[in-house]
């Protein structure tokens, strides 16, 4: 019973990431869009509103993910976030940088003031995809675990070439899907100046897709291990971000948002593919993998956890979708004059 339901969380696990970055991907795209698309204060605070009533909700994932992961395998837990804990705090604090820019910004009519918290939300969701790609790049590639689950990772060991390459090509792609999504929720000249950003990057986002993949060959094992089913599903990321392009270049915008979200969650969906039944890979000794068997909680914790999750997360479904409907409106510069 154990491994069954072990398993099934470890999909759980992989579920809520795919989540996290389909929903807070285009939050973190939006914040970037702030310096490369708007070009006033007004346009600005379009785009924060557009993402106003949701942000906060599509960071419950992330939270969700990192319980699941402390309650179901709370020896993957303690390796990762004994092992990676610079990287992992610096992202906590961003995400809190951004959450307060959000809400101080306007509470002083100085243009100073609010450059400064705009240059936070800018760069908080800049780096924070960043170092998610390098993250998930670092487990695919492997860290030094020892045979009793301890981490010694310097900065170097996750901050590699291969690491760099899969953080810039997360960041690209969460910025392709933010501005998919700013065509979804705005009009006028701001919606026309997403989309046509959105099709001078579509292409360079598939290469940097493109070269995540070939880089992934050479510096992990994850073909060896999985590439039956791996090759499929990196032919279909390439597909989704040339349908992207095809279907930004007719304005089709709810579809091009579509594929972008598809590719992200195909690309979140190979790492833990290539992972399986592998949790952290350890880059002294296989024998020192850390596995979803290995790392598992006991079978009552399971069983529990499992009983709880079917019960209640119809309903956080449900009133996310809601939160969506309720605010599915495009937003206006002119209904909204704070700056």
């Amino acid at each position: 019973m154990v491994p069954m339901l072990s398993e099934v969380w470890f999909i759980l696990i992989a579920v809520l990431f795919v989540g996290f970055l389909f929903l807070e991907g285009f939050d973190f795209g939006v914040g970037m869009a702030m310096r490369f698309v708007a070009k006033t204060p007004g346009e600005r605070r379009v785009l924060i509103n557009t993402i106003g009533p949701v942000w906060d909700g599509n960071e419950v994932w992330l939270i969700t993910a990192g319980g699941a992961m402390f309650a179901a395998f709370p020896n993957w837990y303690a390796t990762l976030f004994s092992g990676l804990y610079m990287p992992l705090v610096i992202m906590l604090l961003l995400l809190i940088g951004r959450g307060v820019a959000f809400e101080f910004r306007s509470k002083l009519d100085n243009p100073k003031w609010r450059d400064t918290w705009d240059w936070t939300i800018f760069i908080s969701s800049l780096l924070n995809p960043l170092l998610w790609g390098v993250v998930f790049a670092a487990l695919m590639a492997g860290l030094p675990i020892d045979s009793e689950m301890n981490i010694y990772a310097s900065v170097f060991d996750y901050i590699t070439p291969y690491t760099l390459i899969g953080g810039i090509a997360i960041t690209l792609l969460c910025f392709l899907h933010g501005l998919f999504f700013i065509t979804l929720k705005t009009t006028g000249d701001l919606q026309i100046r997403a989309r046509e950003t959105a099709k001078k990057i579509v292409y360079g986002v598939g290469i940097a897709l493109i070269a995540f993949v070939v880089a992934s060959y050479f510096y992990t094992d994850i073909f060896q291990v999985r590439g039956a089913i791996l090759i499929p599903i990196f032919a279909l990321i390439v597909l989704a971000v040339v349908l992207a392009g095809s279907f930004a270049k007719k304005s089709r915008d709810g579809w091009a948002f579509t594929m972008t979200g598809l590719t992200i969650a195909l690309t979140v969906t190979s790492v833990f593919v290539g992972l399986f039944p592998r949790v952290m890979v350890s880059s002294l000794n296989h024998a020192f993998d850390l596995t979803i068997h290995n790392a598992a909680s006991g079978d009552y914790s399971l069983k529990v956890m499992t009983i709880v999750a079917v019960t209640l997360l119809p309903f956080v479904l449900g009133y996310q979708i809601w939160s969506y409907y309720v605010f599915r409106k495009r937003i206006k510069e002119e209904e909204h004059l704070e700056y």
